[in-house]
């Protein structure tokens, strides 16, 4: 594998991209030369091709300009390699309803491209991100015990999970590249509880002591273990950004650890909860960042089924 194979998988498996079709990358200086390859592919494949470099956000979340918003909107497929997400942005959303294929991909490295999760079967990818938005959107609540003692319980009544599989062929569809999850918007005063976090989290990395963060009514009333401080540094302190805003499972086996929140949240068998924006799959809240904190190997039930144990997703399509 090299930078060009992974571009060529990027457009032609998961994308789908076809000679006129008008194909936008946008980037930023820390990531500019992943843009350039991405560019070069897409022209050489045959598309309209466009390159917008804009300056890396301040926080994951954060709305890009309003040119490269108003850019995305003319765009038939759409891939952002950059440091910080536009994944919950209002841009992307407006983008898909106007039926743009969008890949957004924030803290993308060469790494990814050319021996990580880039190069996972998408066939098992897409079924198990599948299955398990399935069992999301069919459940009322989730139970998640991390560390053998934290619990934390999450009201998912009347929300709909959603497949991030890294297959965006169809107009209007669009998630993460790597790609390997199923997510859903949990009611934003509906989770009590404590959730340790072992793997990484947005702003921080990748965590060398456990961080246990605790919830009331949705929201942030704690956050303790030798690393808290900076984890308290990268929520920003209002209460949006601090209301419990999605729960994530990754499906990826090609995923590790890097600190990397868009590899991180797609390790096979973890699990991942955010606090912030949620706008852009079922929720209502718009906040300025949306900060992602990652399990490793969590005990998840789904109206009292255990549905995750020691990092094995234990579903199978026979449990619908």
């Amino acid at each position: 594998m090299n930078l060009e194979k992974g571009c060529s998988i990027v457009w032609e498996q998961c994308m789908g991209l076809q000679p006129g079709e008008r194909a936008l990358i946008i980037t930023d200086e820390a990531r500019l030369h992943l843009g350039q390859a991405l560019y070069a592919k897409a022209r050489q494949l045959g598309a309209q091709a466009l390159l917008i470099q804009m300056p890396v956000a301040k926080v994951s979340g954060e709305e890009p300009p309003a040119a490269v918003a108003a850019a995305m909107l003319e765009a038939d497929v759409i891939v952002c390699p950059t440091t910080e997400s536009i994944t919950h942005t209002n841009a992307r959303i407006n983008a898909v309803k106007k039926g743009a294929r969008i890949a957004t991909m924030p803290g993308i490295t060469d790494e990814m491209f050319e021996a990580g999760p880039i190069t996972a079967d998408y066939q098992e990818v897409e079924r198990l991100s599948r299955l398990y938005a399935e069992l999301l959107s069919q459940a009322q609540s989730c139970r998640i015990i991390t560390g053998g003692c934290h619990e934390l319980i999450l009201n998912l009544a009347g929300r709909k999970g959603v497949i991030s599989s890294g297959v965006y062929r169809e107009p209007g569809l669009a998630g993460n590249l790597p790609s390997g999850e199923a997510y859903i918007a949990p009611l934003e005063d509906g989770a009590d509880g404590e959730f340790l976090v072992d793997g990484s989290i947005v702003g921080v990395g990748a965590l060398t002591e456990p961080v246990i963060i605790t919830v009331q009514k949705g929201q942030i009333t704690g956050i303790a273990g030798k690393e808290a401080a900076l984890a308290e540094k990268a929520i920003p302190d209002n209460t949006l950004s601090r209301t419990i805003g999605e729960l994530g499972i990754g499906t990826n086996r090609m995923a590790r650890v890097t600190g990397i929140i868009l590899e991180d949240e797609k390790i096979y068998g973890s699990v991942h909860v955010a606090f912030g924006t949620n706008t852009s799959f079922g929720g209502i809240i718009k906040a300025s960042s949306h900060i992602d904190c990652v399990t490793l190997k969590p005990e998840v039930y789904l109206d009292g089924r255990l549905v995750i144990k020691d990092g094995k997703l234990l579903a199978t399509d026979e449990t619908l």
